[in-house]
């Protein structure tokens, strides 16, 4: 058996046209085939009164994070609008987690060049276990939650909370900055809490495999089964936070500076 070295950096595993493919984007190409097909599975079932099995287990699991991140929203009209996007993200991170622990990933291997030299690196790794793609998926929920927040107070009310005329207000200046610090280093906390748990936990797999095999690894698969779950339902909860945090916190500061004025502060 070849030994592998799991890389930090994916590995590339064929190339089209110079475009270099490579083996976690092949899981998430295998990770969105697996989300078309259900929702073709999903489509087929006609939305009937009377559901079936696999009906009424989607109608189950939908509704149950429909109440979890309107528990989070507290305003349904919002709840109906972000659903989509964190239960979609959501169902993507786990899927691919789950994936990164069916036997032949990290297993299968051809012979490659990586990093300069030629070796054994395998065909198929988890998609989260590339910083690449955990950094899209956490711009993406990023980039979101400006767009709610731009859509719900508008882009000068909004970007007043980011920028502000020094010469008038000059510590909203420099919370504004700090605020602009803020969402960056979301996106870098998004990035990398989901990427080092995923790569640790396929170190860790392989290290237990190449030690004991067989049946050593098992309680770790469900441990990985696990931590994957809760990956992908903390980076959505997150989610579903920062989007209720852009759309009232800057309302609920200007109420506050409204009060301070006292109550000669004209209303139109």
């Amino acid at each position: 058996m070849n030994a592998v070295a799991i890389s930090l950096a994916s590995e590339a595993v064929g190339s089209v046209g110079g475009f270099e493919i490579r083996n976690t984007m092949l899981m998430a190409w295998l990770a969105m085939g697996v989300l078309f097909l259900l929702a073709f599975c999903i489509r087929r079932t006609g939305y009937r009164l009377m559901p079936g099995r696999f009906q009424a287990l989607i109608e189950l699991v939908v509704s149950g994070l429909y109440d979890l991140f309107a528990s989070i929203v507290q305003d349904d009209r919002m709840a109906r609008k972000f659903f989509p996007l964190t239960a979609s993200i959501f169902i993507f991170i786990i899927i691919g987690n789950w994936m990164g622990i069916l036997p032949g990933v990290g297993s299968i291997t051809i012979q490659g060049m990586h990093e300069g030299y030629m070796q054994a690196i395998p065909l198929f790794r988890s998609m989260n276990a590339d910083v690449n793609m955990t950094l899209a998926i956490a711009v993406f929920a990023i980039a979101s939650v400006q767009f709610f927040g731009v859509w719900a107070l508008g882009f000068r009310s909004y970007g007043s909370k980011f920028v502000a005329a020094p010469w008038k207000h000059p510590i909203q200046m420099f919370v504004g900055s700090l605020e602009m610090v803020g969402e960056l280093s979301r996106i870098v906390s998004f990035t990398f809490r989901l990427f080092g748990n995923i790569f640790a936990g396929e170190v860790l797999l392989l290290v237990i495999s190449y030690l004991v095999p067989y049946l050593a690894p098992v309680p770790f698969l469900a441990m990985e089964l696990f931590v994957g779950l809760i990956q992908g339902l903390v980076f959505a909860l997150l989610t579903a936070v920062f989007l209720k945090i852009a759309i009232t916190e800057h309302e609920a500061h200007a109420d506050h500076d409204g009060h301070d004025m006292g109550t000669a502060a004209p209303s139109f």
